[in-house]
């Protein structure tokens, strides 16, 4: 059954919730006080880059199934469920997390709320937060409000298939509230019923007290960073036993109660999510009285951190005095197919080189604009044939497939020095060795390979 639901602020989660939610053929509304983001989704064009859901966006928008506003009006009254997706930044000198914008969400909707209306949380936040916000959203109404959390599991890159066509559905529930579990349902029938490509019944409903369903998504990206971090520890030791890790990590990742997902060696983990996520859960563990709980994610940001410097020291190995000296930085997103530069560990490479005296140029095919914006420091150059032009050393921090293709050959002929330092383990090795390149991966020792 078609329902009408709001999407309160419209980032990566909000606009892409809006769209799936849209998609799924429920009435939409979203709500994006910014006006710059605003005006190019009321336009039909994203502020940010995703595969797939610009078209879904048009798409959506020519069904009539969505519109967006700055804020609410009376429209608002008759929806039967309003989703919050605004962010929740890491605190500035801090681990903590700002649930500030949520709170100021819950205000802002008070007076617009009906007693049937369901508030549904996406946000990723500290466990706990959802109790302070139904109390507080109680209050402002005049009446016991309706609120669960449902956290999203997005990756970017496959962000509307992810909503699309989730591997869990999570729902954290106050005891004795079967009117919000009843709508959540039918919300989410669509995709539980197999209308949206996967098998009915496939999608899991899990049903469970609020404290939990906050906890599931930190403790899966904690769990997700730990594994990343944990290989990468392992890169380490066999960059100093002049072992191989990508062949250590497949040979674990055969075993079942390991996996091979994200046991993948390089410079670490970035984006919007899994760092400060991390932080943040350390940080409330600490207020809770729990922090050595807790303790080894320390060690897990530590070691990410790690592998950045390496590949400064392995910069300054191969040049000697960096000084000068031209380094192209291919990527600069924390991640292919996204144009997200959020903690990536690709860019921070490229400002610590700079700092360092280093004339870095730095290319990515789709998030040099917000580089140019927040780094002006940094040359960015669209054209990869200008930006590769004598430069000295080549480091690759983001493996787009246009670097992985590169054919090594012919890009050789435009540098001055036929040196790389692939930062993930994602070119072909062989061929580029094979067009006289020196190529320096982290964690293996390609010489005896």
């Amino acid at each position: 059954m078609a329902m009408k639901v709001t999407v309160i602020g419209l980032g990566y989660l909000g606009a892409t919730h809006a769209v799936a939610m849209a998609e799924l053929g429920h009435q939409v509304i979203g709500i994006e006080a910014d006006p710059q983001k605003l005006a190019a989704l009321q336009a039909g064009k994203l502020p940010f880059y995703e595969p797939g859901l610009d078209e879904a966006l048009t798409r959506v928008i020519e069904t009539g199934r969505i519109t967006f506003q700055p804020d609410h009006n009376e429209s608002s009254r008759t929806a039967d469920a309003h989703f919050l997706c605004v962010g929740t930044p890491q605190v500035s000198g801090s681990y903590a997390a700002d649930t500030s914008y949520l709170f100021s969400a819950v205000d802002a909707l008070a007076p617009y709320l009906s007693e049937t209306a369901v508030v549904a949380g996406k946000s990723t936040v500290p466990v706990g937060t959802a109790k302070e916000l139904i109390n507080r959203l109680s209050a402002a109404a005049g009446f016991s409000a309706h609120l669960v959390w449902n956290p999203e599991f997005l990756r970017e890159g496959t962000a509307l298939e992810d909503s699309l066509r989730p591997d869990r559905i999570v729902v954290g529930v106050p005891a004795g509230d079967a009117h919000s579990e009843r709508v959540m349902r039918e919300i989410y029938e669509p995709i539980l019923n197999g209308d949206t490509g996967s098998a009915a019944g496939q999608t899991p409903f899990l049903v469970m007290d609020v404290a939990t369903s906050e906890l599931v998504k930190v403790a899966a990206n904690s769990f997700l960073a730990t594994k990343i971090s944990f290989i990468n520890a392992m890169a380490e030791i066999s960059e100093a036993a002049g072992a191989d890790a990508v062949a250590l990590a497949e040979a674990i990742g055969m075993d079942a109660r390991i996996g091979s997902q994200f046991l993948r060696n390089g410079i670490g983990f970035g984006g919007g999510c899994l760092p400060k996520d991390i932080r943040a859960f350390m940080a409330r563990a600490d207020e809770l009285g729990v922090g050595s709980a807790v303790d080894f994610l320390a060690d897990v940001d530590a070691v990410n951190l790690r592998r950045r410097q390496r590949v400064l020291d392995l910069a300054n190995q191969e040049l000697g005095d960096i000084a000068g000296k031209k380094i192209l930085m291919l990527g600069a997103a924390f991640k292919p197919d996204s144009d997200d530069i959020r903690d990536s560990p690709a860019l921070d490479i490229a400002v610590q080189l700079a700092k360092a005296g280093a004339k870095v140029v730095i290319h990515d095919p789709m998030s040099l604009a917000g580089v140019m914006a927040k780094h002006p420091e940094l040359d960015s150059v669209q054209d990869l044939t200008s930006a590769a032009q004598d430069a000295e050393l080549v480091v690759l921090g983001t493996e787009w497939k246009l670097y992985r293709e590169l054919d090594a050959n012919s890009f050789g002929e435009l540098v001055a020095n036929k040196t790389v330092i692939d930062g993930r383990n994602a070119l072909p090795y062989h061929a580029w060795q094979d067009a006289g390149w020196k190529v320096i991966a982290l964690g293996r020792n390609l010489e005896n390979a």
